[in-house]
């Protein structure tokens, strides 16, 4: 299976109709940069899709700070790009692979698998020397049918369920910074520390440059990782965790969830517990 597609595929094949480019840079920081870099200069025939705005829903009480788009909303969107059944898609960000990640994870959750990530983002675009624009192009509606694919995502009540039980066939993976995952710093959410049981593989650590590992880099990668268990990944709020999702399957991993309310939802129920590692946790772990 294709993850990425080069930016030189892109600049060859930029004008055919079949292609739809989605620009989907952010600043977790300041959300609205993105919008502000399209503005100024984007890829040409490319729309712009806003984290908040297109590919998340409003916070409420639970689902954490990121929930996932109503998917009508979400088609209807698309729809109006002229994305149907048999367009390319292509998600492109500044090379993070994080809010491309979440296009491509969406795209594919709805059915529409011909759907890549640009490998390298725009600072690669702009590498090359590519042309960009300002113009925001225009394109006749079309139809689009979605098909759930209820097997790419895992519930809170799925992950629950594995905390209560302990199932040892299911594995929850934090995609966050190591030190988020232990409890030694929290920039964000109210509560530090992680699920119970979830082992760490930092997202980052599968893409350098700006660009995705191999698929055999991302194999050795999660080599010690037994490929008949189930994976739920998560992170902070469902974003992060996206490239490491797409990580996993580039390793060949096929039983793979996204968890998308991730750790914020998860701290959302008070209830909940959280674990935390000292420097004798982890000593003691590394030992064994």
């Amino acid at each position: 299976m294709e993850f990425v597609k080069s930016v030189d595929w892109l600049n060859k094949n930029i004008d055919q109709d079949a292609i739809r480019v989605i620009d989907c840079r952010c600043d977790l920081k300041n959300p609205d940069a993105g919008s502000e870099w399209y503005k100024k200069s984007h890829i040409p025939n490319s729309v712009y899709f806003h984290l908040e705005k297109d590919l998340s829903d409003p916070i409420s009480n639970h689902g954490g700070r990121h929930p996932l788009p109503a998917i009508e909303e979400f088609v209807h969107k698309l729809e109006n790009i002229g994305v149907g059944k048999d367009t390319t898609v292509i998600a492109y960000d500044n090379g993070e692979g994080a809010f491309s990640g979440r296009l491509w994870w969406l795209m594919n959750y709805i059915g529409h698998s011909k759907t890549y990530i640009l490998d390298g983002g725009y600072k690669e675009w702009l590498k090359k020397d590519y042309p960009t624009s300002q113009e925001v192009p225009a394109f006749s509606k079309s139809n689009f049918s979605p098909l759930i694919q209820s097997h790419m995502i895992a519930t809170y009540e799925e992950v629950l369920a594995l905390v209560k039980t302990k199932d040892q066939d299911k594995i929850l993976i934090d995609s966050r910074e190591h030190k988020r995952y232990t409890g030694e710093i929290e920039p964000i959410d109210k509560k530090k520390g992680h699920i119970p049981g979830a082992i760490n593989f930092v997202w980052t650590e599968g893409i350098e440059n700006g660009f995705f590992l191999t698929e055999r880099e991302q194999k050795n990668r999660f080599s010690s990782l037994d490929a008949n268990k189930e994976y739920i990944v998560y992170c902070g709020s469902g974003i992060t965790a996206t490239p490491n999702y797409i990580s996993l399957k580039m390793a060949g991993l096929d039983k793979v969830k996204l968890y998308p309310g991730s750790f914020s939802d998860w701290i959302s129920y008070e209830e909940n517990e959280i674990e935390t590692c000292s420097p004798i946790d982890l000593k003691e772990e590394n030992s064994l």
